[in-house]
């Protein structure tokens, strides 16, 4: 049995909304990452908000050479996320790379692929979480291996804060820092919390720490700081949102 089909074109007049969502969040990740996306999926609002991601070639171990070599990979992983469109911030999720390359040189490689756009990393936003917390003296606790925590601690110290004393946990692949338990992370913070510190910083957006943060707080009775809750705090902060996001930390009741 057959029968003929046709279309027509609806005489409904089309309408368009300026963007499908108000806000966007441009996101360059490694390609080993596990945690970073589904830390911004937690604490931003898809009605509020578009998190568009990227990912860019990154070998294991961590070291100073592979984590300078991802440099020149944010320009072109930036110019792919929604091409020839504005985004309102674009952030590199990686807190060791943007100490290693220096936060100048991220936002260049960036903005050649994104111009005129405000750029986050997680080092910066640590940096300006502390200051929105008043924390002048810091203990650190990192997953890495020593040589990149220390590096970690000169650049710190370089930028303000004062870093009272700095824990490592000696892994130096971002897909085994992911697996981390997080009774690990609970227990080796607390650890590193010195009590002259004002705040605790929790580093390396691999590290499932954000969904740690309240136990370690309710525990030390100290603000924490973790990348990727700093990073997206700082990126929600450039957007224009002052939504209080529960269970993250004092930082987000700021």
């Amino acid at each position: 049995m057959g029968f003929d089909m046709f279309s027509m074109v609806s005489p409904v007049p089309v309408q368009m909304d300026a963007r499908p969502v108000k806000k966007r969040i441009a996101l360059v990740v490694l390609a080993t990452d596990h945690t970073t996306e589904r830390d911004f999926a937690r604490l931003c609002d898809p009605d509020e908000v578009g998190i568009y991601v990227n990912r860019i070639d990154y070998q294991n171990p961590g070291t100073r050479k592979n984590l300078l070599a991802t440099g020149p990979r944010l320009t072109e992983a930036a110019a792919q996320i929604l091409p020839g469109e504005e985004v309102d911030v674009i952030a590199y999720s990686c807190t060791a790379a943007s100490v290693v390359l220096g936060n100048d040189a991220v936002g260049k490689f960036l903005n050649a692929g994104k111009p005129d756009t405000p750029f986050v990393t997680p080092s910066s936003a640590a940096l300006d979480a502390f200051k929105a917390l008043g924390a002048r003296k810091i203990s650190v606790l990192t997953p890495y291996s020593a040589n990149i925590t220390n590096e970690m601690v000169a650049f710190f110290s370089a930028h303000g804060p004062k870093i009272i004393n700095a824990n490592c946990l000696g892994v130096d692949d971002d897909r085994e820092i992911a697996r981390i338990s997080e009774d690990t992370i609970v227990e080796a913070a607390c650890a590193a919390m010195d009590p002259e510190a004002d705040a605790l910083f929790l580093s390396c957006t691999g590290l499932r720490a954000a969904v740690c943060i309240d136990r370690i707080e309710a525990r030390t009775g100290k603000p924490v700081v973790s990348s990727n809750q700093a990073m997206i705090w700082r990126c929600l902060r450039e957007i224009g949102s002052r939504k209080v996001v529960a269970g993250y930390g004092r930082l987000f009741q700021q």
